[in-house]
């Protein structure tokens, strides 16, 4: 017999969120393993005893992560969804009949709170990783990507320009009163130098920084830089910086969060991996200063051994196969201070080899780090066995965590104004992917219990690899 359905709205029914939402359900899971309550605490200094109530710092936190969770971080769409949705109701405490906080609250507390109570938050989610024995620590990958900023390419301008615009602003403020008015600044003409960031900047958001990738467009970007413990894809720091930045100058900072992270927790870094952007004279420094080997694959300026030039110790240049000589001129900041060699024009121009030395150039010019045996330690190094596998480590470790994170959790562009909102933002996404990888691990059941039935687990290269 045909069924047919017929509705009719109840006034009155018994219901309950816990017994709609499945046993399976992740939010299900994340309300049982996370414990938000140190929060209160941790934000009381924001608040006076006076005045209506705020928003519950835990259900804030919460809303923030279902956003990302959900790869949906617009405040606005993370409210909509909520009042959606059984089981992100049950996981932020609300029932079906309680209003849910104004999008605008969120964007006010993101605004509130400082970097520090996300850090404690992020801290939090990785000791609880550590707790179960998912990483050592011992081993890092490091790595960037470009984070796109909350501005169009539209609103730069020059900071001449802008300075000007505000000069103006004040003068018809104070003369508004006075029959003279001050000459507008002259418009600016179809002439203007290449963009760049030292002389441009955006209106909307002047941290934003103008960035591109080989093969893209030119986009306003934030740089998000991000370490990955290998053995377990727990990612141990995120954070944004200005993305005019190269990435060895962010890596000492890198190496703070890191050591911030996991070091009140007894785990020592003594191995990081990064691709050559990381590579310099001042961030090999830094390694061995803090007792750390490095695995960084040295710039493609750099040459073991440079053929067809002989260095004349004595006199301090180089002198070529055709006899004639590259003089000391000067330094200059290439990955590091560095010294620089050139020929002499007259002895280039009738050259034989001219075309396979220096091609369509007028001379010839070689340049030498004053710490280049960092860079002849660190090429031995990656020339062995072990460094070459650890570039494949390091390719398929903290790379699939940064797609993760673009595609998967809401990190391919921040909704937020300036780089300590955009910090925020970051590091809220890397606690939601560290939550999944905590979800995850207690699904497939604990790695002690695996030691158990099969051994200790073998860290030989061949192991890491597989």
């Amino acid at each position: 017999m045909q069924g047919k359905k017929h509705y009719q709205e109840k006034f009155f029914t018994n219901f309950q969120l816990s017994d709609r939402v499945p046993a399976d359900n992740i939010y299900r899971k994340l309300k049982d393993i996370l414990d938000l309550r140190f929060l209160y605490e941790a934000t009381a200094k924001y608040y006076g005893k006076d005045g209506q109530k705020s928003i519950d710092p835990v259900v804030f936190f919460k809303l923030l992560l279902v956003g990302y969770l959900e790869n949906q971080p617009s405040d606005r769409r993370i409210v909509n969804m909520a009042a959606m949705r059984l089981d992100i109701l049950y996981f932020i405490g609300y029932d079906i009949d309680e209003e849910l906080p104004w999008h605008s609250t969120l964007s006010r507390t993101r605004q509130l709170y400082d970097e520090d109570v996300f850090n404690t938050l992020f801290k939090q989610v990785l000791k609880q990783c550590i707790d179960k024995g998912m990483l050592t620590g011992k081993r890092q990958a490091v790595d960037s990507v470009y984070v796109k900023a909350n501005a169009a390419m539209d609103s730069i301008r020059e900071k001449a320009i802008m300075d000007d615009a505000v000069d103006f602003t004040r003068q018809l403020k104070e003369e508004d009163s006075s029959d003279d008015r001050p000459d507008r600044p002259e418009k600016p003409t179809n002439t203007a130098p290449k963009r760049n960031n030292a002389t441009r900047a955006s209106t909307t958001d002047p941290d934003a920084r103008m960035s591109v990738k080989p093969g893209k467009i030119t986009r306003l970007n934030y740089l998000g830089q991000l370490s990955v413990d290998t053995g377990s894809y727990i990612i141990t720091s995120i954070g944004a910086f200005h993305a005019d930045k190269k990435d060895s100058q962010c890596l000492e900072a890198v190496l703070d969060k890191i050591d911030s992270n996991i070091k009140g927790y007894g785990l020592t870094t003594e191995e990081i991996i990064a691709d050559a952007n990381y590579s310099s004279s001042s961030a090999l420094e830094t390694l061995i200063s803090r007792g750390i080997t490095g695995y960084i694959p040295n710039t493609g300026t750099y040459k073991q051994e440079r053929t067809g030039f002989t260095y004349d110790e004595d006199n301090d240049r180089y002198l070529c196969d055709q006899g004639n000589a590259l003089k000391f001129i000067g330094y200059k900041e290439h990955h590091g201070i560095s010294k620089t060699y050139m020929s002499k024009r007259s002895d280039c121009k009738n050259c034989p080899a001219r075309k396979t030395c220096i091609g369509k150039a007028s001379y010839k010019t070689l340049t030498n780090s004053l710490k280049r045996p960092l860079f002849d330690e660190m090429h031995k190094r990656m020339s062995e066995s072990y460094g070459r596998q650890m570039m494949i480590v390091r390719q398929s470790t903290v790379e699939p965590v940064i797609g993760n994170l673009i595609e998967y959790l809401g990190m391919r562009k921040v909704n937020t104004i300036g780089i300590k909102l955009a910090n925020k933002c970051m590091i809220m996404a890397g606690i939601a992917y560290n939550l999944k990888k905590l979800l995850k691990y207690g699904i497939n059941g604990s790695w002690q219990a695996l030691i158990m039935l099969y051994g200790k687990p073998d860290y030989s290269i061949a192991n890491i690899i597989t």
